[in-house]
């Protein structure tokens, strides 16, 4: 009765911006979790209710975004800076973090669609465009990483709505126009630049970094935005190309590059050199700059790698595999952890048939390609959390007679939610060894010494061997003997690499003792 009083007002907890502020502010009272699950639920009530003016809506989107903000990084903080987390932990804020990206992403992505629509305050929000456009490709981008940071398949859907949020700010006209997309010193930005760090962010080979490193690449890409090239037809420094219509991922762009109305060219332009000069400052101050934005300190040893890795995927000629693939299908078997590794190569070597049976925790592993510099394998089901970047294996191919050792270096996820791991092989051989420091020369230490791992079947041009020791174990200034069937002396190359669990270095050898 006397519905004609209320014609027009929207049947919603958030109908007036005086109860909108006053839900908000007692969500934001508690933890961290409920307030993105609820900022998540509420934008998508808001998305869902139909008779919101655009304006308004736009608002209450506004209100949640801002509310959530310090939430969303002390997750986000908390995902990264914790060296293990449990796997039901993990996925919670895993879960948390990007269901509220994606919502918040999903809910400026329908501001866009009754923009074009002409829905009730579209001209009271076209002032506010790019701002919203930024603010959804922003939000795309930030699910790119989430999903990196678990190394799995990215949605087309996200690909798709680049482009049409990128489409529309050119059918306007405002793809350069710069707004505060944020409040505070780093949240002025463009369409142009938002666009370019999503697609710049994939094209830096990211599934061969680590969780922290992903974080670290994904913020120097945000500092050197405005730095980078579009096109829209094939240039210099823009070696890589995206369809705007298409809801697949931006490719490198190929000898056979044809232009076309909605492909466009990209690639790092001038963020190239001022990436080198960074690297160069970091060097001779022995310090990262305090305005170069990457949200948290990190300390210079972690930056440089990562600075490292896209100066060369940013180069004019990216890195291409140093050894052809074989396409095939067999089984690799597989066991992480350097203790267990030497020991399981000592037995193997020891063995007198190939019936040598495995140890338990070792996992079997389907191999789709190999070369001389390691494998792409499909990992069925890892029984335990350890499976990450940089993890040593010790390796046994399908009828193989003795083992091999390599690092994990890229995992992703494919359609059909398997794990496609890339591991490079290290060395040509896996023997075990004995070292122990050298008490002076030609003199033969008594002691036995610590397990390590030969990876060279013979000594290169220099005269050098690799040798894999546990974390720690190389010292620059330190000479060892190592015992194998024999006792050589070793003196210290370079250290190769340095891992969790291992340290992977070169040695010259200086003489048979």
């Amino acid at each position: 009765m006397l519905n004609w009083l209320v014609r027009g007002r929207v049947d919603h907890p958030m109908a007036t911006m005086k109860k909108a502020r006053q839900l908000v502010v007692e969500m934001l009272g508690h933890d961290s979790f409920r307030v993105l699950e609820e900022s998540a639920s509420w934008l998508d009530s808001i998305n869902r209710t139909e008779g919101f003016k655009l304006d308004y809506r736009l608002e209450l989107i506004d209100l949640l975004d801002r509310g959530a903000k310090h939430h969303q990084a002390r997750l986000a903080q908390e995902y990264l800076e914790a060296p293990r987390l449990q796997k039901s932990y993990e996925s919670r804020l895993w879960n948390a973090c990007f269901g509220f990206w994606k919502m918040l992403g999903t809910a400026y992505l329908h501001c866009i669609e009754q923009f074009q629509a002409g829905s009730a305050g579209a001209g009271a929000m076209k002032k506010d465009l790019a701002l919203v456009v930024g603010r959804a490709l922003r939000a795309l981008t930030v699910q790119l990483k989430w999903v990196l940071l678990r190394y799995g398949l990215i949605e087309e859907r996200i690909w798709r709505d680049v482009g049409r949020a990128y489409l529309l700010a050119e059918s306007q006209g405002f793809t350069t126009q710069r707004a505060a997309i944020y409040p505070g010193p780093h949240g002025e930005s463009s369409v142009h630049e938002e666009f370019l760090k999503a697609l710049m962010l994939v094209m830096s080979a990211p599934d061969s970094l680590s969780p922290t490193r992903i974080h670290i690449a994904e913020r120097t890409v945000a500092n050197f935005g405005s730095r980078f090239s579009l096109q829209e037809k094939p240039a210099a420094r823009c070696g890589f190309c995206f369809d705007l219509s298409m809801p697949k991922p931006p490719t490198r762009a190929g000898k056979d590059a044809a232009a076309g109305p909605t492909v466009r060219f990209f690639g790092p332009g001038d963020a190239a050199p001022a990436l080198r000069h960074l690297m160069l400052e970091i060097e001779e101050k022995d310090a990262v700059p305090d305005d170069f934005n990457l949200v948290k300190k990190f300390d210079k040893a972690l930056v440089q790698p990562v600075l490292a890795h896209l100066d060369q995927y940013w180069a004019d000629r990216p890195p291409v595999r140093g050894a052809p693939r074989s396409e095939l299908a067999t089984r690799i078997t597989v066991l992480p952890g350097f203790s267990g590794i030497v020991r399981w190569i000592q037995a193997v070597m020891d063995a007198s048939s190939l019936e040598f049976s495995d140890p338990e925790v070792a996992e079997s592993w389907i191999v789709f390609n190999m070369s001389e510099g390691g494998y792409g394998a499909i990992v069925p089901q890892v029984k335990g959390d350890w499976l990450k970047i940089g993890v040593l294996l010790g390796l046994r191919p399908e009828t193989a007679a003795g083992c091999r050792v390599g690092v994990v270096r890229r995992v992703t996820r494919d359609k059909y939610e398997q794990r496609r791991v890339g591991i490079q092989a290290l060395g040509t051989i896996a023997v075990p060894v004995m070292l122990a420091p050298a008490a002076g020369p030609g003199v033969v230490t008594p002691a036995a010494g610590a397990p390590a791992v030969l990876l060279s079947d013979k000594p290169d041009k220099n005269g050098e061997v690799a040798v894999l020791m546990r974390a720690g174990g190389f010292m620059h200034t330190q000479n060892f003997q190592m015992r194998v069937h024999k006792t050589y002396l070793l003196a210290p190359a370079a250290l190769i690499e340095g891992g969790e669990e291992f340290d992977w270095a070169r040695f010259k050898i200086v003489q048979q003792l």
